[in-house]
């Protein structure tokens, strides 16, 4: 059973950066993608960032030259530094897998991922 755990989310200002871990509980095997996504209230979920097991990065058009996707193997985390906050980025942030290939266009998509996690919450203030 892998379960994704969040955090680092908290409250900047407009311009703030913050840095957003996802810890992974278990063993995906094989290739995998991982992404990070985004609810914001009454919104429909969507995807932020996206990398698979290559290293191959995906990013929304709203968050490009702003976010960062990463992960580190040997720790089990995926991590999204987030930086020139704008107060349309609050939302809460969840971190999703799914084991196996995805093709790029499906990346972003919240129906491709079968592992989520709770979500962190960030709220960005003007």
């Amino acid at each position: 059973q892998v379960q994704l755990v969040e955090s680092g989310g908290g409250s900047v200002q407009t311009g703030g950066s913050l840095r957003l871990s996802c810890g992974v509980f278990g063993y995906i095997p094989g290739s995998n993608c991982m992404a990070w996504f985004r609810q914001a209230p009454g919104k429909e979920r969507e995807g932020v960032a996206a990398i698979d097991s290559d290293g191959r990065v995906d990013y929304a058009d709203s968050v490009k030259g702003r976010f960062t996707i990463s992960k580190d193997n040997a720790k089990n985390s995926l991590y999204l530094q987030m930086s020139s906050l704008k107060p349309e980025d609050t939302a809460m942030y969840y971190c999703a897998a799914k084991q196996g290939y995805l093709l790029p266009p499906l990346r972003l998509s919240r129906y491709a991922y079968n592992l989520w996690g709770q979500g962190t919450q960030v709220t960005v203030s003007s």
